[in-house]
Formats: structure tokens, C-alpha cells, sequence
């Protein structure tokens, strides 16, 4: 899974960061979430990366002022690439149905001093009619060796129509204490838990009047 790795081989390169813990990157999130009329067409994204994390995708690479904007349409193309096949580590749910993606490749990266920010937008495969049944969104890298998060409900957004129809809620994880010591005690040459990431995520419940 070469995101992950783009992602993850930088915990063997920081030796300030201990082997006991979890996560070691960390993506900062918005989300908009878009639609006309009483109906659900795409997510709009932006993830910020740490700057150890954008470090590490640049490393190497060439940032000549000639060459910096193709260098980031070949980054960018490799983690749509990659973050597709792991449909954008985005779980979007109609109760327990979940909402299919169709296929997008379209993301822009930029820099701002020491971060890249991944922008991209995410298309239904067809339009969702909302109804009474609450919506659920979760955005996680499984194991959990990146931490996906919304810093707070600002960072979240509906789109202005269906803003007349619906309003959501941020609702934080809630891992009991013995999950957290499980999370914390493995070390980071471990084969990765694919199910740890989902006790730590956030989760965006959206309901509406219809």
C-alpha cells in the first residue's frame, strides 16, 4: 500500500519518537459536505499534513522553481492514486448501507511554510436523497499509524441547501482504557492492527428533515 508507506516509513527515520506509541503521523482535516436541492452529490476534502510527514514526501524530490509544479502533479497524481484504492480512508454511511464513490483522480497540492495540503473532491456514484435515517461519516487510516481528525465542527460544513434540511454533530471516540493501553503498548515494527483505527476515529452524525 504505497500511501502508507509514503506515510508511515518515516516513524523508522525519527528516532525522537517513541516505540511505545501511537499514531506517528497526523492529518488535519475539512470537509465539506456538498449537494443541491435535498440531495448528497460529493465531499469536498483538504488535509493538511504534519511537517515531518510533508518533509518526507518531498524528500528527494526535485523543488526547483522550473520544476516544483511538476513535482507536485507527480505527488499529487501517487496519493489520489493510492488513497483510491483505499476508497480515501472515508466511510460514509446511510445507517448501516453504505454510499458509494465514483472514481475521481482530480486533487491539487499546495505549501504553506512546512506543510503540503491535499485538496480533492470525492463524487458520489449517485446522488444520495436524504431522509429521516441519520447519515455517518468517518474519515481513518485502519491501523492507525495516522491520526485523521477534524480539529472541531468548524472544520466541518454542509453545503447551503442542504444546510436548510440538516444539521450534524461531531462525535468524538470513545476507546475504553484498556483499548488506549492495547494502542499504546505496540511498538512501531509490529505487524499493524486493522482494526484499531476505527475505536479512535471521529464521527460526523448528519440528520435531516425531509
Amino acid at each position: 500500500m504505497k500511501f502508507l508507506r509514503y506515510l508511515v516509513v518515516i516513524t523508522l527515520l525519527l528516532p525522537y519518537i517513541a516505540t511505545q506509541a501511537h499514531p506517528h503521523s497526523w492529518i488535519s482535516m475539512k470537509t465539506k459536505i456538498e449537494g443541491t436541492g435535498n440531495q448528497i452529490t460529493g465531499l469536498t476534502m483538504s488535509w493538511t499534513f504534519d511537517s515531518i510527514t510533508s518533509a518526507y514526501m518531498l524528500d528527494g524530490e526535485d523543488l526547483s522553481p522550473e520544476k516544483k509544479s511538476k513535482t507536485f502533479k507527480k505527488i499529487t497524481e501517487s496519493v489520489m492514486e493510492n488513497i483510491n484504492l483505499e476508497h480515501y480512508f472515508t466511510y460514509f454511511y446511510d445507517g448501516e448501507d453504505p454510499i458509494k464513490y465514483a472514481f475521481s483522480n482530480q486533487g491539487t497540492l499546495t505549501q504553506d511554510k512546512s506543510k503540503l495540503t491535499l485538496d480533492f473532491y470525492i463524487p458520489l456514484s449517485a446522488p444520495k436523497t436524504i431522509t429521516n435515517t441519520p447519515l455517518k461519516l468517518a474519515i481513518f487510516e485502519p491501523s492507525y499509524y495516522v491520526d485523521m481528525s477534524w480539529g472541531s465542527e468548524n472544520d466541518i460544513e454542509l453545503a447551503p441547501e442542504l444546510s436548510k434540511l440538516c444539521s450534524f454533530e461531531l462525535v468524538p471516540p470513545n476507546p475504553t482504557p484498556e483499548q488506549v493501553s492495547y494502542a499504546m503498548s505496540l511498538g512501531v515494527d509490529e505487524n499493524p492492527d486493522e482494526a484499531l483505527g476505527q475505536l479512535f476515529t471521529q464521527t460526523v452524525m448528519i440528520n435531516c428533515l425531509t
